[in-house]
């Protein structure tokens, strides 16, 4: 064995076709599986080579059939050990990704999917037909997504690229030019956000997929600081705001929605207090108030803040104006 085939990997379709036919009990030799395969016989004995010394198959040529065989029984074939539990793990995943079809990530994803499938043994291959029918997932605000423009950042978040958006603020109609090193790309809550450099800004940026009207790679690449973690950016936030305060929030919620409050979990510092008939107290730590603003007041009349007393204003100003707004 040479060195260069020592430390290759040969095709798994391959291997797993020449498997299947030393199952079969014909005895087939490096020619006959060379032009099924069509392939050269050399390519043919570096894979049996590796199936015999990297995969510990039990394979012997028998010199009076003039072909490969078994030495003892094979259940199925071992470069993907993987139980059923752990593939339906496999395709949850592969349908919470379902939205994001069109992205540079769907080759890939559909490509692996078919070569473990293929690899399984057939009982447990059959069995994604069943599970394909019980999972699903479905979101109420599905994101709108220019793709050329997501598959640009992955790739250039990827390869560590500088880029130079066009990008529109909230609530306004004109552009401006942004210098970025787009250091992470993340799903919050089913929502895409582009955590970057800003080069105008000298600090961390968070970047609205959406918004970004086009791309344009500068050709310089950059180099992320070790010290960037988005867990910690984000962790005394409600969602993606990251402020430098410091907020006890106390929110109490009545039986009507209780349940709801109860059954997840918002936030890492939450500390959960039942108060009387039925009801629930919610505590947070928080370093913004502006996301928290918005949840309380989607809970319509059903939350009320305790304190912190800045954040029951605002809830108070909002809902004030909720109601000239209707009335």
């Amino acid at each position: 064995m040479t060195p260069a085939s020592r430390h290759s990997r040969p095709p798994l379709e391959r291997m797993l076709r020449i498997h299947q036919a030393i199952q079969s009990g014909h005895f087939p030799n490096t020619s006959t599986l060379a032009d099924e395969l069509e392939v050269s016989t050399k390519s043919i004995q570096r894979d049996l080579e590796f199936m015999r010394e990297r995969l510990e198959l039990p394979l012997e040529y028998h010199p009076q059939r003039f072909g490969y065989y078994y030495t003892q029984e094979v259940g199925s074939f071992p470069t993907l050990q993987i139980t059923e539990g752990e593939l339906f793990a496999l395709l949850v995943a592969e349908k919470a990704l379902q939205q994001y079809r069109g992205t540079h990530f769907e080759k890939p994803l559909v490509s692996a999917f078919k070569k473990m499938a293929a690899a399984l043994p057939d009982p447990v291959s059959l069995h994604l037909a069943d599970w394909d029918q019980t999972i699903s997932f479905r979101t109420r605000a599905e994101p709108i997504l220019n793709l050329e423009v997501f598959d640009a950042l992955a790739r250039a978040t990827a390869r560590r690229q500088q880029l130079e958006l066009t990008y529109r603020k909230p609530a306004r109609q004109e552009t401006e030019q942004r210098l970025v090193d787009p250091y992470h790309l993340a799903n919050i809550n089913g929502e895409w956000f582009l955590f970057a450099y800003d080069h105008l800004r000298r600090d961390i940026r968070t970047f609205v997929p959406a918004r970004i009207q086009a791309i344009r790679p500068t050709g310089q690449t950059f180099s992320r600081p070790q010290k960037f973690s988005l867990e910690k950016r984000l962790r005394d936030s409600f969602g993606v705001h990251s402020g430098q305060g410091e907020f006890d929030v106390v929110l109490r919620f009545n039986e009507l929605v209780a349940d709801y409050i109860r059954e997840k979990k918002w936030h890492d510092s939450q500390q959960l207090r039942e108060i009387k008939e039925g009801g629930v107290e919610l505590r947070l730590r928080l370093s913004s108030l502006v996301e928290i603003e918005r949840w309380v007041l989607s809970w319509g009349g059903n939350a009320v803040v305790v304190k912190p007393a800045e954040l029951a204003t605002a809830v108070r100003r909002a809902a004030e104006k909720i109601l000239r707004a209707v009335g």
